[in-house]
């Protein structure tokens, strides 16, 4: 392909994305061009310039790109015969999503664990269900259940577990102004039933053993 057939295809596929997911990028750049102007920016200053445009484009296709994406389903996979039940867990899962009340960055990681029951799903999968739903203007407890409630329907597991610590912009940069990290955590199934199972998710999820390598 020449530059300018790259150029078109890529402009086509963002018509699609938008006209599929009924994102209004008009009003979206409109509005930070407003935001800015009621701000008493100077727009027609170099920096500014093509802020409204650069800015709608990060908000549609990264920070909220959560909006714009068709609900999937995951690919499962049976269980073997010979499986023992044990727990899954995935930690140090990117969280970056934007506050409800603030429109302001909260970030950090999350821990999800499920126990199979029939039916079990690629370990990547429960990084991409996090991003799914982090990208979007949201409180972090509904997030965190969102997540949990997710790998519910899609793999009726014996239980769930989803634990999100993040920094939160709207908390450090205005009000109060001190830095602090806030906890949540959503249990379905065995591991709010069961008292062991909880304390093994508890005691993973916070383990120095299995931190970055």
């Amino acid at each position: 392909y020449s530059y300018y057939d790259k150029k078109q295809l890529c402009l086509k596929k963002e018509e699609i994305f938008l006209r599929r997911h009924k994102v209004n990028k008009v009003k979206v750049q409109q509005g930070i061009q407003l935001l800015l102007e009621g701000l008493g920016v100077d727009i027609e200053n170099e920096h500014f310039r093509d802020t409204p445009k650069r800015s709608a484009k990060a908000w549609i296709e990264e920070l909220c790109s959560g909006l714009g994406e068709k609900k999937f389903s995951l690919t499962t996979f049976p269980v073997g015969k010979n499986y023992e039940s044990s727990m899954v867990v995935l930690q140090h899962i990117p969280v970056r999503s934007v506050c409800a009340h603030h429109l302001l960055p909260f970030y950090g990681e999350a821990t999800v664990a499920y126990i199979p029951d029939e039916r079990l799903c690629g370990l990547s999968k429960l990084s991409r269900i996090v991003d799914y739903f982090s990208r979007r203007p949201q409180v972090q407890e509904e997030l965190t259940s969102e997540i949990t409630n997710f790998i519910c329907e899609q793999l009726s597991p014996q239980g769930a577990g989803v634990i999100i610590k993040a920094t939160h912009m709207c908390m450090s940069m205005r009000g109060v102004n001190h830095d602090g990290v806030m906890t949540t955590s959503s249990l379905k199934g065995s591991f709010l039933s069961e008292g062991n199972v909880r304390a093994e998710f508890m005691a993973l999820a916070n383990t120095q053993s299995l931190n970055k390598l």
